[in-house]
């Protein structure tokens, strides 16, 4: 395949994947999905299953799954309303392919996966008028979230599937491209969107995008693209120290604060600010803001 027609057809399949995302709620058609990709509806599939490594069917149901995983965990909603939520028409139907996926009924995982929830922290307000409260994180360190009210943001993006650990890759495809442009000022924010939860997709099918906010004047090519991240309310709290815990930051952010202040989180990626650059900084120096979506307002 030649290059123009290479980045032509990652062009495509992106506005795909990030349009499945956003319409996971419904009933999503082959014909529709080859219409936002420019394609032929008798094709489609096979370009699909191509180049994500999967049919469309499958990758929809498996976005599904882990989508209820994370509704099981962190809320309360009963496992048929879940099953149904996720486009099953039963509850049997639902556990048998939650247990293929997982090696475990919706019931079980609830019961293994929900966090502990801590005693509920203070309440305060800060000098702005924006509600905080404290809580501690696993290690018994207090930990500052602050409710915000984010703007949507204009991001140019590499999308990485593999593991987590391994996206340093997609960041200097996207750096080599904007850098030489002057896009990354002081004024550029580094925002990591992580999709998906590692205990549940398995390892090469973690979707994990690298952006940088960029004006209305940038134009998507090849494998860069361009999507609009944040909007609405966020928990906010900074991690310190290597991204290698930042798994601690969320599961205090997500298993305590949350459920002892009654809040929902929203079916979104989180946003991870990344405020120091990793190759100059020592792992411990580290800072990252960490946006929780959340459903409501501010």
């Amino acid at each position: 395949m030649r290059a123009t027609t290479l980045h032509d057809y990652q062009q495509r399949l992106l506005r795909v994947l990030l349009y499945i995302q956003k319409n996971l709620d419904r009933e999503l058609t082959l014909d529709e999905l080859a219409e936002v990709a420019h394609f032929s509806p008798y094709h489609f599939h096979r370009i699909f299953r191509g180049m994500v490594g999967e049919s469309v069917r499958a990758h929809i149901r498996r976005l599904r799954l882990e989508r209820a995983a994370g509704r099981l965990i962190m809320g309360d909603d009963p496992i048929i309303r879940i099953a149904l939520d996720a486009g099953y028409e039963s509850h049997a139907a639902f556990t048998r392919a939650f247990g293929a996926m997982t090696g475990l009924s919706p019931s079980e995982y609830r019961k293994r996966r929900r966090p502990l929830v801590a005693h509920a922290p203070g309440l305060r307000y800060t000098e702005d008028g924006e509600i905080a409260f404290t809580t501690t994180d696993s290690g018994g360190e207090t930990m500052d979230v602050t409710i915000k009210k984010i703007p949507e943001m204009r991001v140019a993006f590499v999308r990485h599937v593999g593991p987590y650990a391994e996206c340093g890759g997609a960041w200097s495809r996207l750096c080599m491209k904007l850098g030489p442009e002057g896009r990354l000022g002081p004024g550029a924010k580094f925002i990591g969107l992580s999709h998906d939860d590692p205990d549940v997709t398995p390892a090469d099918k973690i979707r994990y995008d690298a952006c940088v906010t960029v004006d209305d004047d940038f134009e998507p090519a090849g494998e860069i693209g361009v999507q609009t991240v944040g909007g609405g309310a966020y928990a906010v709290t900074t991690h310190h120290g290597p991204y290698e815990k930042l798994s601690q930051t969320y599961a205090a952010l997500c298993g305590q604060w949350v459920p002892a202040h009654d809040r929902t989180i929203r079916a979104e990626p989180s946003l991870e600010i990344y405020l120091n650059d990793p190759e100059s900084t020592p792992p411990e120096e580290l800072l990252t803001d960490i946006h929780l979506p959340l459903e409501g307002d501010a």
